[in-house]
């Protein structure tokens, strides 16, 4: 249960890093894997919207898409942050890479900072 929302969590993460970026660049589809703390990956995948100043969307891991929350962009890096299924917050952040089409990100669960890099899937 926990690493299902931990995925899950890590990919709203990735969400959020689209919002930072230039707004028509970070939309779409995103994937990559969350690599884990004994080094093993787990796959997820994003779905970003920029509104404005906000980013929008879900994130995915093995359960239901999780929306993003409380997301801050400044530039070219973002932080926001997504519910767990027990209620605690997960924070993300991360930053845009337009020249390599990528987005990097940070998750801090459990104590644990775990990392992905997500290449854009809708091209």
């Amino acid at each position: 249960m926990n690493r299902k929302f931990f995925l899950t969590s890590l990919l709203l993460g990735c969400f959020i890093i689209c919002l930072a970026a230039i707004v028509g660049d970070l939309n779409g589809t995103w994937k990559g894997s969350i690599i884990l703390p004994d080094g093993s990956e787990y796959p997820v995948t994003y779905v970003f919207a920029i509104k404005g100043d906000s980013l929008t969307g879900s994130g995915q891991g093995e359960g239901e898409p999780k929306p993003i929350i409380n997301s801050k962009i400044m530039g070219k890096e973002f932080s926001f942050s997504i519910t767990n299924d027990d209620g605690s917050l997960i924070e993300h952040s991360g930053k845009y890479y337009p020249n390599g089409d990528s987005v990097s990100i940070t998750v801090i669960y459990q104590g644990d900072k775990l990392h992905a890099l997500l290449k854009r899937a809708d091209k």
